[in-house]
C-alpha cells in the first residue's frame, strides 16, 4: 500500500484540504463527530503502520495485519487509566504497546524517529519539515522526547476523537510557537511543509503558490476582528460552522 496515494489531492481555501467529502447536511451542524474507525481506516495511518510493522511475521503485509493481535504479552503500565483517556481498546493498547516497546526499546520516540518514519511513508517528497511540526505536536512539555502515553493518548484524539477535539489539535499544530496566537507565517509554514511531503505526485498539480492562496483564503475566513492573527475562539467558531473544513477533517487521518 502506497499511503501518499490517499494523500495526494487537491487542496483548495478550506481549512485542511477539502477532499471531496460530501458536506455536513445543516441539520446536523456542529454536532457532527465521525464515527469510530474501523481497523482497516486505522491501519492507514502511518504512525500505527510504523508501530506494528515491528509485531508482524517476517514477509507478511504490515498493512493487512490485525490491530487486536490474539497474543500480547507487554503490557504498558497504568493500562486501565490510559484506556479510560484514549477511545483505544485494552487489545489495541497493548498491540501498539508491543509494538513501541520493539521499536523503541527505551521507550521515548524522539524527532529523527518521526523523520524516518514519514521519509519512509512518503518518499516522493520531503517530509522532513512537517516530521518536525508534527513531533512538537505530539511532545507536548518540549523536552524532546514522547512517551508511549503522549503518544497514543494523541494518536487516539487524531484518529477517534471528537470534531472539536481534532480542531483544538488543530490549532495546537499550527500554532507553532505555542504563544495562543495563528499567524499567517505559521499557517504557511505548516502547509508549505505538507505540499513538500506530498511532492510533486499530486492530481491535479499543485502550483508553488498553492499554499499561500491557501493561508489567505483561511485568515479570510478566521480572522474575524482582522488584527493579523487568529486565536482559538475565532478557530473554533468559524470551523465549527463551515461545512467545508467539517468535511476535511479527515485529511488528519490521511497525513498522520
Amino acid at each position: 500500500m502506497q499511503p501518499w496515494k490517499e494523500v495526494t489531492k487537491a487542496s483548495d481555501g478550506s481549512l485542511l484540504g477539502d477532499l471531496g467529502h460530501t458536506p455536513l447536511s445543516k441539520k446536523e451542524g456542529i454536532k457532527w463527530q465521525r464515527p469510530r474507525l474501523s481497523r482497516q481506516a486505522l491501519m492507514r495511518c502511518c504512525l500505527v503502520k510504523w508501530i506494528l510493522s515491528s509485531t508482524a511475521p517476517q514477509g507478511s503485509d504490515s498493512s493487512d495485519g490485525e490491530l487486536e493481535l490474539s497474543t500480547v504479552r507487554h503490557q504498558p503500565e497504568g493500562l486501565d487509566q490510559l484506556q479510560a483517556q484514549t477511545k483505544f481498546t485494552k487489545k489495541e493498547l497493548q498491540s501498539l504497546y508491543r509494538g513501541f516497546k520493539n521499536e523503541c526499546p527505551t521507550g521515548l520516540v524522539d524527532e529523527d524517529t518521526f523523520k524516518l518514519i514519514y521519509a519512509q511513508f512518503f518518499p516522493q517528497g520531503d517530509a522532513t519539515t512537517y516530521a518536525h511540526f508534527l513531533f512538537n505536536a505530539f511532545d507536548a512539555d518540549g523536552n524532546g522526547a514522547i512517551h508511549f502515553e503522549d503518544f497514543v493518548v494523541g494518536l487516539s484524539i487524531l484518529l477517534r476523537g471528537t470534531v472539536h477535539e481534532k480542531l483544538k489539535w488543530a490549532f495546537n499544530l499550527y500554532d507553532i510557537n505555542k504563544d495562543g496566537y495563528i499567524t499567517k507565517e505559521e499557517m504557511l509554514a505548516i502547509m508549505k511543509s505538507i505540499y513538500d511531503m506530498m511532492g510533486r505526485h499530486t492530481y491535479p498539480i499543485l502550483r508553488e503558490d498553492a499554499p499561500a492562496e491557501h493561508v489567505e483564503r483561511f485568515f479570510q475566513k478566521m480572522d474575524r476582528n482582522q488584527d493579523g492573527v487568529v486565536t482559538i475562539e475565532e478557530f473554533l467558531e468559524t470551523c465549527q460552522k463551515d461545512e467545508n473544513i467539517m468535511s476535511s477533517m479527515q485529511l488528519f487521518e490521511n497525513v498522520i
